[in-house]
Formats: C-alpha cells, sequence, structure tokens
C-alpha cells in the first residue's frame, strides 16, 4: 500500500506554532498531529453473511422517504466527553426511536434537563471520533490500565500539569492536552508500543457495534435502522476535513481507520477497500464528507494535482466510488452557496444567505479565491467557493473535463453533528443540541466569531427507499436518491428526461412514470434521442405536516438549480422558480410566531430547459423552500420573561426568522 503519511517526529518539542494551534481554538481538530501506523496493521473484516432479517411489511416498490441522522456522537467521542456529555450510544438510539434522556451541562457532567424527540427517525448511525476513542475509555473507566496516569489525570480536570502550566491552557483544551502526546497518542496513557490503546479502542468499537445491533429492527415491522460507522476526524491547520465513514452491515473492520494514523485523505480511501470493499467478506462502506463550510477550501481541493494522469485518473474515480454523497447542512450551518464569491457569475441568489455560520461572525469573509485557507474552525481565515457544494459541484464538472473523470459527483443529506447523543433533534420550538449550553450561552452574541447562537439545530438525512432496512437505505446513498433538509420531513422528487409527460404532476402514479420516463434524484441524463432535444424535469414536494403541538410550515416555492462552466475558471449558475410564489405575502408575527401569509402544503411542475446546449455539461438539483418562520433563537426569547432576555435576543446580527427547506441529489447532463 502506498502512504503519504508525514512521519512523526522523533522528539516532543513545545514550538511557537504547535501553542497557536493548541490555543486556536478548543474543536477536535485544532492541532496537527502526526502518529505512526498500527504495528501491525488492523485486519480487514472477515467474510461471513449478514444475520437474517424478516421481509418487511411495508415496501415500496416505487420507493418511499426516509428519514434519519448519520452524525451523531455520544460521550465516546472526546470532546463531547469533555463538555459534559454522559449517554452513551444506547442512549442516542433511545432518543432516536421516542424516548427520552437526559442532557448534562457544558463541563459539569450533571443533567440539566430531560430531552425527546418530537417524532422518531427511521435510521441513524452514531458516528463517534475514532481518534482517542481508546484514550477517553481508559481515562473514564476507574480500575483500567492507565486510568492513574497524569496525562488522564488531566483530562478528568484534575491536579496541574506541566504542559497546561506551560501553554496556560485550561477547560477544554488541558483535557486535550491530557490524551496526547505532542505528535499524537499519549505515551502516558497508551504506553511505549500504544498496545493499551489499541486492545482499548477494539473493546470500544466492539461495543458500538453491539448498540447498533441491539437497536436494529430486524423484524417485519422495519420501524427503525442503525448502521456501523464512526468519524475520521482529519482538521489540518484547524480546518474541517472530517468524513462519516457508514458500513452497510455489521461485517467492519478490526478497527476503526482514524487520521492519528491516516493523515491523508487518499489513504483513508485505499485503507477502506483493502480492509472493506475490495476484501471479499461482504463488508461495504462509504465516506460522507463532513458538511464543507468550515474547511478553507480544504476539503475539495484536488488533493492528487501532482501525481501522474493515470493515477489522477484512479483516485478520483476512487473518490466519486467511495464518497457518493456529502452533508449539505448540520449544526455548524448550512453549505449550499453564497454570493459573491471568485468568477461565480449568473447574480446573486437571494437565498443563499440561509444559516451562514462564519458570516454571522464576519460578514466580510476573505475570499480563496484559486487557493485554500486555514483556521476556520477558529472562525479565521478564507473561504473558498469549494466550501460550497454548488460552486464543488461544479469544480467535478471542470475535473471532468481536465481529466476526463468527475471526483465530484455526489448527492446531498443533512444531519445534526449532536454531541448529546439527541440524533434528529432539529426542530426550531427546541434548541440546538451540540453541547448542553445554557440559555445565557446559547444566546450570547458578543463580539466573538464563534457564538453559540450562530448554530442551528441541525438537519436531517433523507433517501427513497423500498424500504427500511440497512440494504434498502444504503443502495439508496449509494445511487445518490438522496435528499437534505435543514430540519423539517419536506419529501422531494425529483426527476428528469427527455420525454416527461406535460401531465405528470395529475399523475397518481407521479414516481412510477417518472422513473419509467427518465431518471431519479441522483442520476445521470442518458443521451438525447433526437436532435434539439431539451431535457425535462419534473419537481415535487409534499410539506412537512408537523406535530399538534408543533404544526408543520406550508411551502413557499420550488427552485430549479442549474450549473455549469464558462471559460476559463468561471462557475455559472442560475436559479429558476417552477412552482409556488415568492411574493405570496408569507410572514411571521414576531411577537407570537403566528405565521402569516398563503402557502401550499404540496407543490408540482415540470419544467424544460430553455438554453439547454448539448455539447455543455450541466448539473441540476431542485431546492423547496418554506414560507418563513421563527428561528430557534427567537422561541427560546419569547419563551423568556422580558427581563430575563440576554442581550443576544435584541441583536441585530442573529435572524429572527428562517426559511426551512430541503434539497434534492442532482441530475447530471453528460457528467458522470
Amino acid at each position: 500500500m502506498t502512504t503519504h503519511r508525514t512521519p512523526a517526529p522523533a522528539t516532543a518539542t513545545i514550538t511557537a506554532a504547535t501553542i497557536a494551534l493548541l490555543l486556536a481554538g478548543c474543536g477536535l481538530g485544532s492541532i496537527e498531529l502526526t502518529t505512526e501506523p498500527w504495528d501491525p496493521p488492523p485486519a480487514a473484516a472477515q467474510k461471513r453473511t449478514p444475520a437474517p432479517r424478516a421481509a418487511c411489511n411495508n415496501s415500496a416498490p416505487h420507493r418511499q422517504a426516509l428519514f434519519g441522522d448519520l452524525h451523531i456522537h455520544t460521550s465516546l467521542s472526546m470532546d463531547a466527553n469533555s463538555q459534559g456529555t454522559r449517554t452513551l450510544p444506547d442512549d442516542a438510539y433511545a432518543f432516536a426511536t421516542g424516548g427520552e434522556i437526559s442532557v448534562a451541562g457544558v463541563e459539569t457532567g450533571t443533567p440539566t434537563r430531560k430531552a425527546r424527540i418530537d417524532r422518531p427517525l427511521d435510521f441513524a448511525a452514531v458516528t463517534d471520533h475514532s481518534e482517542w476513542l481508546a484514550e477517553v475509555s481508559l481515562c473514564t473507566t476507574p480500575g483500567s490500565a492507565t486510568y492513574d496516569s497524569k496525562g488522564c489525570a488531566l483530562y478528568r480536570g484534575e491536579g496541574k500539569a506541566l504542559l497546561a502550566r506551560v501553554l496556560g491552557l485550561k477547560g477544554f483544551r488541558a483535557r486535550i492536552a491530557g490524551l496526547i502526546g505532542l505528535s499524537g497518542r499519549s505515551d502516558d496513557v497508551c504506553g511505549d508500543d500504544d498496545a493499551i490503546c489499541r486492545r482499548e479502542l477494539g473493546n470500544i468499537w466492539g461495543s458500538v457495534q453491539a448498540s447498533a445491533e441491539r437497536w436494529y429492527d430486524r423484524s417485519a415491522d422495519c420501524s427503525f435502522t442503525t448502521f456501523h460507522a464512526w468519524e475520521y476526524s482529519y482538521s489540518p491547520q484547524a480546518t474541517k476535513v472530517h468524513r462519516n465513514i457508514i458500513l452497510r452491515n455489521e461485517i467492519v473492520p478490526e478497527l476503526p481507520i482514524s487520521s492519528l494514523e491516516t493523515p491523508v485523505a487518499m489513504d483513508l480511501r485505499r485503507q477502506l477497500l483493502e480492509q472493506c470493499n475490495d476484501s471479499g467478506s461482504g463488508c461495504d462502506a462509504i465516506a460522507i464528507p463532513h458538511n464543507p463550510n468550515l474547511s478553507n477550501g480544504q476539503m475539495f481541493r484536488v488533493e492528487y494535482a501532482d501525481l501522474p494522469l493515470e493515477r489522477q485518473r484512479e483516485e478520483a474515480a476512487l473518490r466519486a466510488r467511495l464518497e457518493p454523497v456529502v452533508e449539505m447542512m448540520q449544526i455548524k450551518g448550512e453549505s449550499e452557496c453564497r454570493n459573491g464569491m471568485y468568477n461565480v457569475l449568473g447574480g446573486a441568489d437571494e437565498l443563499c444567505g440561509f444559516e451562514k455560520i462564519r458570516d454571522f461572525g464576519d460578514p466580510e469573509l476573505e475570499d480563496c479565491l484559486t487557493g485554500s485557507g486555514s483556521g476556520a474552525q477558529a472562525g479565521r481565515g478564507c473561504t473558498s467557493r469549494t466550501d460550497y457544494v454548488r460552486y464543488a459541484l461544479l469544480e467535478g464538472l471542470r475535473e471532468k473535463e481536465r481529466i476526463g473523470v468527475n471526483p465530484y459527483a455526489f448527492g446531498f443529506i443533512g444531519s445534526t453533528d449532536t454531541h448529546t447523543s439527541t440524533p434528529g433533534a432539529v426542530s426550531e420550538y427546541d434548541r440546538p443540541y451540540k453541547y448542553g449550553y445554557s440559555v445565557e450561552k446559547l444566546l450570547n452574541v458578543g463580539n466573538e466569531r464563534r457564538k453559540v447562537a450562530y448554530q442551528n439545530p441541525g438537519g436531517l438525512a433523507g433517501v427513497w427507499a423500498e424500504e427500511n432496512t440497512r440494504d434498502a437505505i444504503f443502495d439508496a446513498l449509494k445511487r445518490r436518491e438522496t435528499f437534505a433538509t435543514s430540519g423539517p420531513r419536506i419529501a422531494p422528487r425529483f426527476f428528469g428526461g427527455w420525454n416527461i409527460p406535460a401531465d405528470i404532476c395529475a399523475d397518481p402514479d407521479l414516481a412510477a412514470e417518472g422513473y419509467r420516463a427518465g431518471v431519479p434524484m441522483g442520476g445521470v441524463l442518458p443521451a438525447p434521442g433526437r436532435q434539439g432535444a431539451a431535457p425535462e424535469f419534473v419537481v415535487s414536494a409534499a410539506a412537512d405536516p408537523g406535530t399538534a403541538t408543533q404544526p408543520g410550515v406550508a411551502l413557499q416555492r420550488i427552485q430549479v438549480v442549474k450549473g455549469w462552466l464558462g471559460e476559463g475558471d468561471e462557475f455559472h449558475q442560475q436559479v429558476i422558480d417552477v412552482a409556488g410564489d415568492a411574493n405570496n405575502d408569507a410572514g411571521v408575527d414576531l411577537a407570537t410566531c403566528a405565521p402569516t401569509g398563503r402557502g401550499h402544503a404540496s407543490l408540482c411542475a415540470v419544467w424544460q430547459d430553455p438554453q439547454f446546449d448539448p455539447e455543455q455539461d450541466a448539473v441540476y438539483y431542485a431546492r423547496v423552500v418554506e414560507n418563513p418562520s421563527c428561528r430557534w433563537s427567537t422561541r427560546l426569547c419569547l419563551s423568556l420573561p422580558n427581563d430575563q432576555r440576554p442581550e443576544g435576543c435584541d441583536s441585530e446580527r442573529m435572524p429572527k426568522t428562517v426559511q426551512e427547506r430541503a434539497w434534492t441529489a442532482p441530475i447530471w447532463y453528460g457528467a458522470d
């Protein structure tokens, strides 16, 4: 296997650069680390037959919308544990299926309130950070092999370790310092050869698998699906270049791959092939890029550009194979588009300002132009057009033009990135569940770039699948028949073809006709069957009905977004309203959050591209937009007496309303 790992230094020296990175922020990956690969290498998945399951009572040949969360953290993750979370994967799955759990306050570990989801999810995957799973367990389990080590004592907040004194660390950052050596794993915690941590990592990975198996409904009810998963959390220079690894079934590698041993994404993908997909075991994995808005242009940087051309094509094809979807929306913001980006032509998109976490803190962000930057986790550094998936899709078209392979032909999902074991807690009637923050912390805006108030409850992953089973959902992810929502359970459909019936919206079997006459979201249009033809698209959506106590919001409109390449490095975009009405007088009474104006329970339209050029690759997706509604922060402020409302309640930097939305996976012409 070829590895691109940077060798770990022979000695650990405290440098100005190290100190700067340590102090840059308290996110998991704000420290640059390398460590040696495991010796011997972890074993590949062992061949076996997945456990049997009953046939589902509810199976839909033309597929049904299922909603889930594929980005969930529990107390097994170092950052969550350090911020007070004490719940485990079993608690996360209990919450996802409608159970009540306790949410602890930040850094105290003391339960402060009870939490229950508004409606159970269909599927979920706990994705705890693979980095330091073992160390957290060793340091929080009395009687473990290294529980009494100095590093573990510091992680638990005990005593005054030298590193903390030298660097002036306290709180979360001191706890991080307790778990790591400056070059990776701490010998103090893991032993000279890391054998203690390797053994403990295997134990924890086994417990995570056991939880997923306990909660997977293998009965004919098919009520809830779990996946074995982890998060690969590589954060070079305080950027987020993370990926959630999702496995089809219970056939899994010996250990979850972490960025400590494998700090290059190309090596991650090669190891997934060796240990899983190409091992002949029945193991099957995909890697879902973390929402890219905090990557400073690094998530979709062409990482293989210096390799020989044939190797570039191989790496691009492998990325497309293993990364079929990307996270569009989560607690740390939306990653669809941003106005004013370098060489993006076609005019401003009025809806691109939605939940831009970095814009709230720094509306004058520097543009990376054709380069990349660093520091986004700490609210610093430039932002790139490829930090937004609309333009990453176009970067994929550009790569296809350059090397003949499109590495960025992906669908969309949303998720939460909760760190309190609360998957799918996305209601604006509640509050963000990144950590167990107090009301004062949640509503404090101040002058800092990183504020909890700029976060949101997160999004949901949607798939169109025949049934609620691992195979059906995983197949939907791989074929990109997916959609993302900003939280509501909007159900959109999107088909494209050359002979879509003009009256298909009146057809009670719209989906059946869509599959017959075209390709669904995630698909690639075939060549036109006749000269002069232009593709036709049908897009429909049903509004989220909500619940008796939290009613859904009516739909305002549906848009089709088209992208294509221009001269040089120009990216072109066009946004077309195809159903509904942007001028429907919809609004919100900010004193009560009562909606005003007109809206729709469902919308549907057929649209044909009048500017289609058969010689030009293009990508199309649909965006479904609700009427305005109160943002979570507005609802929380209204719930407080006037004299107890924090200053953030009156801040102009925090939006009072939102227009929730859903995004379908794209349909490509000539680009896959």
